[in-house]
């Protein structure tokens, strides 16, 4: 508890700087704004901080919303059907988390080896798949869900809080979350204590998928389009959400909530940098300072944990 209060320290410090910054931050439709970027940064980035719960990675969640979201607009194109696009972007997603779920718990490869493989293999057949084309052009209904407003409230940020709420409940009161956490914090002993861990990890896996699909679903009702690169520039801030919200690359250790407010720092210093007017291509390179300041403090603390022990 006390690690989230600090990142919700970090991130009112960010914004009080910005207020005082330019006038155009602290305004109804920028804040919302935010909410709403770092809502579709937290969609991909909760299924992947199970992922790291479990002491693994998964490098294909950008990659897999690229192709799930290419697959969806091409059968809601040609079947003028909402629900088959969706289901069909849905599906894929799962798919993809099952295949890398099988990797690694039935090929045993490393986790970064084998999503690292399987985004390569996506990105690939996406472009092969979209044939330098572009599907653009979706009714109306279905670009509510990704810039459309319900009480004055971005529909993205609703979908984000539901999958919140429901993932605290899951990883905080419910067995699977326990075995999660006990899955990252000592492997062999979660599977002495009798927690099926190759069940467990193929779960987390098509559950890191499941939201890479439901993500593509929504960004392409955000951006009315899909292209081939369309996923291209989403794994590392999702990794970096993760990362900056306090879940540990060991495992064992994290939570949603965290992974939210690492998706709000990091939206929010992309956001003062645009509002600033600095030039985007120094946003990288902040983000990685970020990341590492985050990954190397996780480090500090662990050693100061064992040394305490």
């Amino acid at each position: 508890m006390k690690a989230v209060a600090y990142r919700l320290i970090a991130v009112a410090l960010i914004g009080a700087a910005l207020t005082l910054a330019t006038d155009v931050f602290f305004t109804p439709a920028n804040l919302l704004n935010v909410l709403r970027q770092a809502s579709l940064t937290f969609l991909i980035a909760s299924g992947l901080t199970l992922t790291i719960l479990t002491a693994g990675l998964d490098l294909s969640v950008g990659a897999n919303v690229g192709l799930s979201a290419c697959l969806a607009a091409t059968v809601m194109k040609s079947t003028d059907s909402i629900a088959l696009g969706a289901v069909a972007g849905l599906g894929f997603g799962v798919l993809v988390g099952v295949l890398n779920g099988l990797m690694i718990t039935l090929l045993k490869l490393p986790p970064f080896i084998a999503t690292y493989g399987m985004l390569w293999t996506l990105n690939g057949v996406t472009y092969w798949f979209m044939g330098g084309e572009t599907i653009h052009g979706f009714s109306p209904g279905f670009r509510q869900l990704g810039s459309g407003y319900w009480l004055g409230v971005p529909v993205p940020i609703y979908v984000m809080a539901v999958f919140l709420v429901a993932g605290g409940i899951v990883t905080r009161y419910t067995t699977f979350g326990h075995e999660v956490y006990a899955i990252g914090a000592n492997r062999e002993a979660a599977r002495l204590s009798g927690v099926p861990v190759r069940a467990r990890l193929n779960l987390v896996y098509m559950l890191s998928g499941a939201m890479a699909g439901l993500a593509a679903i929504v960004y392409l009702a955000r951006l009315n389009s899909a292209e081939a690169d369309i996923g291209e520039p989403l794994t590392l801030p999702a990794i970096a959400a993760v990362l900056i919200g306090g879940t540990s690359l060991f495992g064992g250790s994290g939570s949603l909530t965290g992974t939210l407010i690492g998706a709000l720092t990091l939206t929010l210093v992309v956001n003062g940098m645009n509002l600033l007017a600095v030039d985007a291509n120094w946003q990288p390179l902040v983000t990685g300072v970020i990341v590492i300041l985050s990954v190397w403090i996780d480090v500090i603390t662990r050693q100061r944990a064992e040394a305490k022990a």
